[in-house]
């Protein structure tokens, strides 16, 4: 049996330009996992170009994490003309949660998901690893209000002092302002602008700062 005959599809859990996210279930262990399907491009010859960088930079850095607030990279499988990345499966990303509910939270839920936030990316850091994109939809929760941060496909790894790094990552409404105008010298700061949007969003049930363009969001920064 090939390895990803090991895993039955139940539903898809999410599309993008990634992809196609699967809900399914490990026949061995009966647990629910999520597969990430990522198709490979082919050279003009007929050749695979190889694993996409995101991809590839998605599984190296997982590969050395654990901790209890990061989505665990549980395998990966290649199926030609296909990619597959095994992980824990969380029914709902932070976003679609907070869409579901009508009243406000409570004090106690947000400071239970902002302590997970806070030490799922303290983890990151302290391994000297930017995750460069926390957002809402990155953010899964189980029935149970565990939290785990996912999407690793624009973190990377740094050094201390440093290097110049390209400041069009982290999705606009969560950029921070260094990074809007340009900035290519960073920490992890970005990351903790991030979240401290997140906090906003989930007090006011909106985002903080919600521009249409980098030059809408800067004045969005500059008029508060």
């Amino acid at each position: 049996m090939e390895k990803l005959d090991q895993f039955l599809r139940v539903g898809v859990a999410g599309e993008g330009t990634y992809g196609i996210v699967y809900k399914a279930k490990d026949k061995i262990s009966g647990k629910l996992v999520a597969l990430k399907k990522i198709k490979l491009e082919k050279f003009s010859n007929g050749e695979y170009e190889g694993i996409p960088s995101t991809a590839l930079r998605e599984i190296s850095l997982l590969k050395g994490l654990r901790h209890a607030n990061i989505v665990e990279l549980i395998d990966v499988i290649c199926q030609l003309p296909h990619l597959f990345l095994v992980f824990d499966y969380l029914e709902v990303d932070l976003k679609k949660y907070l869409d579901s509910i009508e009243n406000d939270m409570s004090i106690e839920l947000i400071k239970s998901f902002m302590k997970q936030l806070l030490s799922g990316i303290a983890y990151l850091h302290m391994h000297r690893i930017l995750h460069r994109d926390i957002k809402p939809q990155n953010v899964l929760l189980d029935k149970e209000g565990h939290l785990k941060v996912a999407d690793f496909g624009l973190s990377r790894s740094f050094v201390l002092p440093t290097k110049n790094y390209t400041h069009e990552v982290i999705t606009l409404w969560y950029r921070a302002p260094e990074l809007l105008l340009g900035a290519r010298i960073y920490c992890t700061s970005v990351d903790m602008w991030s979240i401290g949007c997140i906090l906003s969003e989930l007090i006011m049930r909106q985002p903080l700062f919600a521009g249409d363009s980098e030059i809408d969001q800067v004045f969005k920064y500059l008029s508060c």
